[in-house]
């Protein structure tokens, strides 16, 4: 008699995120899995987000340990904001996400998955998003998308954050826009500044039509 085989951690991981996706399209929900290194404005951009995007949304932010960004978005106004911490983790898991929806008020248009910071391990495992957004930063160098591809051959939107630097740090921006084009070409980049709101209505004219077409 033949030994039964289960699912291998990969395919496990996959059927959940698969569960995730088909409850979050039940509840007419679109997702958004973004992604970046520590300090490239994740958080940031969602507190932007959430003091001018008029839309109804929730926001999952992991960690390592604490809840202090999750604390941030509830303090920008934004009262569905949950937190999950990995313990040591490197990513959230589909099955993390999946406990966590639990909890998440389901009268939203959006839901921001905010990834630990990491241009690796996230990148890997699908949580059943609509999509991925990679995150990159002025100030963390222009070098990100030739030494880390893999996310930025998933990603279907790039947000090139802190703009506003640039006139101050050796940052070819025309370089990075083409690496990420020669990955994806029908990637759809953004510039943005929180300091002065620039690329922002263009992030949320795409958000909107994104939805409107799930």
């Amino acid at each position: 008699m033949k030994k039964k085989i289960g699912l291998s951690a990969y395919e496990q991981n996959n059927q959940i995120a698969s569960e995730n996706r088909q409850f979050l399209y039940k509840k007419g929900i679109f997702a958004i899995n973004i992604i970046g290194s520590p300090g490239c404005g994740k958080t940031s951009i969602l507190e932007y987000t959430a003091g001018k995007f008029d839309k109804s949304f929730g926001v999952i932010i992991g960690d390592v340990k604490t809840a202090l960004d999750s604390d941030r978005l509830i303090k920008a106004g934004n009262n569905f904001s949950y937190a999950i911490e990995t313990g040591g983790g490197c990513h959230i898991s589909p099955l993390m996400l999946k406990d966590k929806l639990n909890e998440v008020n389901t009268d939203i248009d959006y839901l921001f998955i905010e990834n630990v910071g990491n241009l690796v391990c996230p990148s890997s495992f699908d949580l059943g998003e609509n999509f991925k957004v990679a995150v990159l930063s002025v100030p963390e160098g222009d070098e990100k998308v030739r030494k880390y591809p893999s996310l930025f051959l998933k990603a279907e939107a790039v947000i090139i954050n802190k703009v506003d630097l640039l006139d101050f740090m050796d940052y070819d921006i025309d370089q990075v826009e083409k690496d990420c084009l020669t990955h994806n070409p029908k990637v759809k980049i953004f510039r943005t500044s929180i300091k002065t709101g620039e690329g922002f209505p263009e992030w949320f004219e795409f958000l909107s039509e994104k939805r409107e077409h799930f």
